[in-house]
C-alpha cells in the first residue's frame, strides 16, 4: 500500500487552459451596471472629455476601474484582471490609456466631479425605484451617516499630513445612506481632505451634507423625512444651526461632547428621570439608562433641540473618563425629533455604529490607500471607490434576499464573485456554465435571474 504524504492531494499545474473564466461571478456586477443604466449615464456624462477619434470611452474606462476595485483591486493596473476576460467585460483599455484618462479627468476639476455625481444621482433614483419596498426610502424616510476616515499614506503625496492619531495620510469625510438592519449601505459623498483636517470642522460637514443631499431624490433633499446622523464631530453650533435653518428643516441626530455644563446637568438628574435604554428587538438594555437634559446647557443652540444623555456600565476592563460619573460611562447626543420617546431616539442614534461597518467595507474596497500622487487624481480615485461601493450595494439590493443582502464585500468576493465557469459559444449565444459543485452556485444563479427579470433602462 502506497502511503500518502501530506493532507492535500498533489496536483500538477499547467498553463494554456482555454474557455475557462475566472471571477465569473462578476457577471452579477456587470448585469447590475447594465440594468441600472450606469454605463450609459457615465458615457453621456464624460462625453465632453472624450478625445476625437478615441477608441475607448472614458465612461467605460472609469467603470472598468470601479469594477476592478469592487473585485478587490487597489490600483489602476488591477484593471488587467478585466482585460484577461474580454468575453465577460468587453474590450479593455491598456494601462497607459487608463492612466491618461484618469489624468485628463483630474485636470477637469469640479466640472468632471459634478458630471460624475449628477450621473450617479440619476442612476441612484432609478435603482431605488427598481428596488421597490426594499429601497432605503420605501417608508418615505432616509438616514445619511457622515463620518471621517483616516487613510494612511506610506509615501509623500499631495495634501498628506500628520493626523490627529499621530499617523500620516489623508482624512476624507464619507457619507452613507443606511439600508437598515436588513441591508448594507451605499455611499453618497466622499470629500477628500488633508490628513490634518479637523474632526469637527463645521464647513467641511456642511459641504459634505450638501453633496450627500444632492445624491438623494429631490423630494428628500429638504424636510424632516431626511435624517443627518453624525458622531460628536458634527456637534458644533454652526453645523446644527445650518441643518435646522428655516426652509431646510432637516432632521438631525448628532453626537455631543460632554462639556462641564452637560456634566453638571447630568449630576442633577433625579433617579426617577432615568429611563431604561432598549435594544433593536425592543428588549430592555441591561445596565443602560437615558434621560433628557434641560436648562442652561441648551442655551445658544437652535430652538427645538433636545439633548439626550445615556449612562451605561462600562465593559469589563474599560477605563472611565473624567467626564463619566458614578462609575457610569456617559454619552450624549442632540436631535430635533419631537414627540418620540427618548429611548427610541437613543437607539436610533446608537445605530449610527452601522457607519463603521460601511467604513470597513470601504477600506476593503480601495480606501486602504490613495495610490496616486496629486490630490485631484486621488479625488477621482475616491469617486471610483464610491462607484464600486454603489455597485456592491445595488447588486444585493436588487438581486439578493435574506441574510445574503447583508454580506460585506469580502464575503461577496469569496462566495460569489470568485466562482469559476466555462465559456461556451453556441450559435450566436455566449453562455457561462458555472461550476455546479460551487456551494453558492444557486445563490448566484438566482441573483442573476432576478437581475435579468428587471426592465432594461430607457
Amino acid at each position: 500500500m502506497k502511503k500518502r504524504i501530506g493532507s492535500y492531494p498533489r496536483v500538477r499545474v499547467e498553463g494554456g487552459g482555454r474557455a475557462v473564466v475566472s471571477q465569473a461571478g462578476a457577471v452579477l456586477l456587470v448585469e447590475t451596471v447594465r440594468k441600472t443604466g450606469l454605463d450609459a449615464a457615465f458615457s453621456a456624462a464624460l462625453e465632453p472629455w472624450r478625445k476625437a477619434r478615441a477608441v475607448h470611452d472614458p465612461g467605460k474606462i472609469l467603470l472598468d476601474v470601479a469594477l476592478a476595485v469592487a473585485l478587490g483591486g487597489d490600483c489602476l493596473a488591477d484593471v488587467g484582471m478585466l482585460r484577461a476576460e474580454p468575453a465577460v467585460f468587453g474590450p479593455e483599455a491598456s494601462d497607459p490609456t487608463v492612466s491618461r484618462v484618469v489624468g485628463r479627468l483630474a485636470s477637469g476639476g469640479m466640472q468632471v466631479l459634478a458630471a460624475l455625481r449628477t450621473a450617479r444621482a440619476e442612476v441612484r433614483e432609478h435603482v431605488w425605484q427598481l428596488a421597490g419596498d426594499a429601497a432605503p426610502d420605501a417608508d418615505g424616510r432616509v438616514i445619511v451617516d457622515i463620518d471621517g476616515v483616516l487613510v494612511l499614506a506610506h509615501s509623500e503625496k499631495q495634501d498628506s499630513a500628520a493626523t490627529w492619531k499621530k499617523t500620516f495620510g489623508h482624512h476624507p469625510l464619507m457619507g452613507f445612506v443606511d439600508h437598515g438592519r436588513g441591508g448594507s449601505g451605499e455611499p453618497v459623498v466622499g470629500l477628500l481632505r488633508p490628513g490634518n483636517a479637523g474632526s469637527n470642522t463645521a464647513t467641511d460637514h456642511i459641504e459634505a451634507t450638501k453633496l450627500a443631499l444632492a445624491q438623494l431624490p429631490k423630494r428628500l433633499r429638504p424636510g424632516r423625512q431626511t435624517l443627518i446622523r453624525t458622531d460628536s464631530g458634527g456637534g458644533t453650533h454652526e453645523f446644527v444651526a445650518w441643518l435646522a435653518r428655516r426652509g431646510r428643516w432637516l432632521s438631525y441626530s448628532v453626537g455631543m461632547t460632554i462639556t462641564d455644563a452637560i456634566h453638571q446637568a447630568v449630576l442633577k438628574v433625579p433617579a426617577s428621570a432615568w429611563t431604561p435604554a432598549v435594544d433593536p428587538d425592543g428588549d430592555v438594555r441591561d445596565g443602560a439608562w437615558v434621560a433628557e437634559l434641560a436648562g442652561d446647557c441648551l442655551r445658544g443652540w437652535p430652538k427645538g433641540l433636545r439633548l439626550i444623555v445615556r449612562k451605561e456600565r462600562p465593559h469589563p476592563g474599560a477605563q472611565l473618563r473624567f467626564t463619566d460619573a458614578d462609575g457610569m460611562r456617559l454619552t450624549c447626543f442632540a436631535t430635533n425629533t419631537a414627540d418620540e420617546a427618548i429611548a427610541a431616539l437613543e437607539l436610533r442614534h446608537r445605530q449610527r455604529a452601522r457607519a463603521e461597518e460601511r467604513i470597513r467595507a470601504a477600506r476593503a474596497t480601495g480606501l486602504r490607500n490613495f495610490p496616486l500622487h496629486d490630490t485631484a487624481q486621488n479625488q477621482i480615485w475616491l469617486e471610483i471607490i464610491q462607484v464600486a461601493l454603489d455597485l456592491l450595494a445595488w447588486m444585493p439590493l436588487l438581486a439578493l434576499t435574506g441574510n445574503a443582502r447583508r454580506w460585506e464585500p469580502r464575503r461577496l468576493r469569496l462566495r460569489l464573485f470568485s466562482a469559476a465557469a466555462q465559456f461556451v459559444t453556441t450559435g450566436r449565444r455566449r453562455i457561462l456554465r458555472l461550476a455546479g459543485h460551487w456551494p453558492w452556485a444557486n445563490v448566484l444563479t438566482r441573483a442573476l435571474d432576478r437581475l435579468q427579470a428587471l426592465p432594461n433602462p430607457g
